[in-house]
């Protein structure tokens, strides 16, 4: 019922999932990411807690193949089940159970994989990878869209469309990018239109926000009332 890229950026360490889908609200259920460890896509009748148990498997150095392996064997449902994942080397696997909702499927390349099932056709599968593996000028979240949009070109989802999500975590414990569209009519044209709000709004605050390498981030009281003022607002922190 759904496809999806997994991707991880060797210069950054940066992994990212993005997904597509003709039902409600994809996001909430099939990425899962852990920073430093390795991303997931649990999808097919999802079942939430693969995601979780994969990285686990990966955290405590199995690869992903084996992770994936030992995180079905006790699923009763994995044959209806779907699962691919991407480690933080860049080595990839995926599982497509036997009763997945054809056409389904997946492949790979170095730091890269894509599956996914009740789709038009192979082209899906075949076009996201194609355009992620030629879109090496793009910045990774653009690079993962232009992917997607590739897929949908060749018919995306049998059913259609409705919800979307791309998620980017690099070294912190809370992701980096995090959108969602959860019931949309293009909902990846809609998260195109979220990927530039971010980089507007949200990206330039990144740095100077509370993280690893600095757990306070920017308080500097005289530094923030002069963002109110060149923003022209009348807002100033109190003293």
């Amino acid at each position: 019922m759904t496809w999806s890229i997994l991707a991880h950026d060797a210069a950054t360490g940066a992994l990212a999932v993005a997904v597509a889908t003709c039902n409600f609200a994809v996001g909430a259920s099939v990425p899962h990411i852990r920073p430093g460890i390795g991303a997931v896509a649990s999808q097919s009748f999802s079942n939430r807690y693969l995601g979780p148990a994969v990285l686990d498997a990966m955290a405590r150095g199995l690869t992903p193949e084996l992770a994936i392996r030992g995180a079905i064997a006790s699923d009763a449902g994995r044959g209806l089940r779907q699962v691919h994942a991407i480690d933080r080397h860049g080595r990839s696997a995926a599982w497509t159970g036997e009763n997945c909702v054809m056409w389904c499927g997946s492949q790979s390349a170095a730091g890269v994989s894509v599956a996914g099932n009740m789709l038009a056709g192979a082209a899906v599968v075949g076009d996201t990878l194609a355009s992620f593996r030629a879109g090496g000028a793009l910045a990774l979240p653009e690079r993962m869209l232009a992917a997607m949009q590739a897929g949908q070109r060749a018919g995306g989802d049998a059913r259609g469309q409705q919800s979307a999500a791309l998620r980017l975590f690099t070294g912190e414990d809370f992701p980096d990018l995090c959108i969602r569209t959860d019931d949309h009519a293009a909902p990846l044209d809609e998260l195109e239109r979220l990927l530039v709000l971010w980089r507007r709004d949200r990206e330039p605050g990144l740095a100077t926000a509370p993280r690893r390498a600095d757990p306070a981030g920017a308080i500097d009281l005289d530094a923030i009332d002069a963002r109110f003022i060149a923003a022209g607002s009348p807002l100033r922190v109190r003293r």
